[in-house]
């Protein structure tokens, strides 16, 4: 079905509209609607590119007034694809990027549509810092609002931990400043809740000194010894400082020149670090590490925080096309790992990628009824990444991939992240993204915030908690 805008309706939106308007034909159009997972191909009726709130909120009117649904785009980069919708509204925030740093009070204001790069730029000219997604073209608004894991995590919480006020338009159009003062109810959704009760025009983040340069990178070896290697990661998980971001990736070898090119196609299993603080210490600090066994790759060392926080941008490009699964997990057993390899070495493209992060630190200290985010205690997240080119014949098979490892890692959940949440699986925001408790304090807030469910493109809370 195709929706038509009345011209006498979009005039009167066009009268109070200071961005851009873009239908289906627009020069610009089809740009608009391309976001980082290609897989997604959704032609909205109209789509809202806004410059400020005020635009914001008229969007947000013009759309209750028409019942037309509608979806928010600030990076663009869920996998899901909730940035878009057919035969709809688009709120666009992608020309909000604006920031204003506060170096006295040690914070930094960002608009909805920022992305990772704007942040850490912004933030590290200072030689300051918050925790951000691991790919610098990540939204910020998407990332913080799902939770948002990152590189500093275990030393400075989820980036939403660090949140400290958001401007908010609500489902009615109206504009609300939230914060542990202000609308404390509001503000302790937003923090895990995802885009489900309104859009956030602003988000105002606590800062920390981080300085430029960073004890950074990557050390890769066969994925014969993914054992080994997986087991060393539960070891330094178990008593790692605060200030050592460590992941781990087990893939084929990217045909990327960081990679040599002997090693191209391989498959590898790597840890990926971040020291956050005095590059000496975390010298020191990852030196068993790369000492580990025979390495094919070593690629730790000095560099700009602001260039590890760009690592992955090659491996993961905009267009190719996705399909995530994830889990919650506890420490790697022996158990977790031996599933971890079979499904590994059952990867359908070379463009795939599964990638496990270490919680714990200050993620893991913070009261898990402060915020919305859940299982704060999980040890590990994972993100089982399905990629593979547009032009691919047989895509199915790299979906059945990652679900049948999703399926072998199911009894040893803990739980989801909804960042990592496709729309095939929305049972699992109510089941285990945050619990039984913090379920209910959601549902009444969407009842509160959003009664006819008006912001449902996301990993939904449904007012009633059974369904839109």
């Amino acid at each position: 079905m195709s929706v038509h805008i009345e011209t006498n309706a979009l005039d009167g939106l066009r009268a109070n509209f200071l961005g851009e308007l873009l239908l289906p034909g627009d020069l610009r159009y089809d740009e608009a609607r391309s976001i980082w997972n290609g897989r997604i191909d959704r032609r909205p009726a109209l789509i809202a590119r806004c410059v400020g709130a005020a635009d914001v909120m008229a969007a947000v009117r013009f759309a209750r007034d028409r019942e037309l649904p509608a979806a928010v785009r600030g990076g663009g980069h869920a996998v899901a694809g909730h940035a878009l919708c057919d035969d709809g509204l688009v709120i666009d925030l992608s020309l909000m990027r604006g920031t204003r740093l506060d170096l006295l009070g040690s914070t930094i204001r960002v608009q909805g549509g920022c992305l990772n790069e704007h942040l850490d730029r912004e933030s590290q000219a200072f030689g300051l810092a918050t925790t951000a997604g691991i790919h610098s073209l990540t939204g910020i608004g998407g990332l913080t609002l799902g939770g948002g894991i990152g590189h500093l995590m275990r030393k400075h919480g989820l980036t939403a931990d660090n949140l400290v006020s958001c401007d908010v338009v609500t489902a009615q159009g109206e504009f609300l400043v939230t914060s542990e003062e202000e609308n404390p109810d509001l503000f302790w959704g937003l923090r895990g809740g995802g885009g489900n009760f309104g859009v956030v025009t602003s988000f105002q983040f606590r800062l920390h000194p981080l300085e430029p340069i960073v004890t950074a990178g990557l050390v890769a070896w066969p994925m014969d010894k993914a054992p080994e290697v997986l087991r060393l990661l539960r070891q330094i998980a178990a008593d790692a400082p605060d200030e050592l971001g460590i992941m781990a990736n087990l893939r084929l070898a990217p045909s990327l020149p960081t990679w040599p090119a002997a090693l191209h196609g391989k498959p590898v299993v790597a840890l990926i670090v971040c020291y956050a603080g005095a590059v000496e210490e975390g010298e020191r600090i990852v030196r068993p590490i790369r000492a580990f066994g025979s390495p094919v790759l070593d690629a730790v060392m000095r560099k700009p925080y602001v260039a590890h926080q760009k690592m992955f941008n090659l491996a993961v490009p905009t267009g190719l096309h996705y399909y995530w699964k994830g889990h919650r997990l506890p420490p790697l057993s022996d158990g977790i790992i031996d599933v971890l390899i079979e499904h590994a070495s059952r990867i359908t493209s070379p463009l795939t990628t599964i990638g496990i992060y270490t919680l714990g630190g200050a993620v893991a200290r913070i009261d898990e009824n402060d915020t919305a985010f859940a299982n704060r205690d999980a040890a590990h997240e994972i993100n089982i990444t399905a990629a593979w080119p547009p032009d691919d014949p047989e895509p199915g098979r790299h979906i059945d991939w990652a679900r049948a490892f999703f399926a072998a890692l199911e009894p040893h959940s803990r739980g989801v992240y909804v960042n990592y949440i496709n729309d095939d699986a929305a049972n699992r925001v109510r089941e285990t993204a945050y619990g039984a408790n913090k379920w209910s304090r959601l549902i009444a807030l969407k009842g509160e915030y959003d009664p006819t469910n008006f912001f449902r493109f996301n990993a939904n809370i449904p007012p009633n908690g059974q369904g839109a």
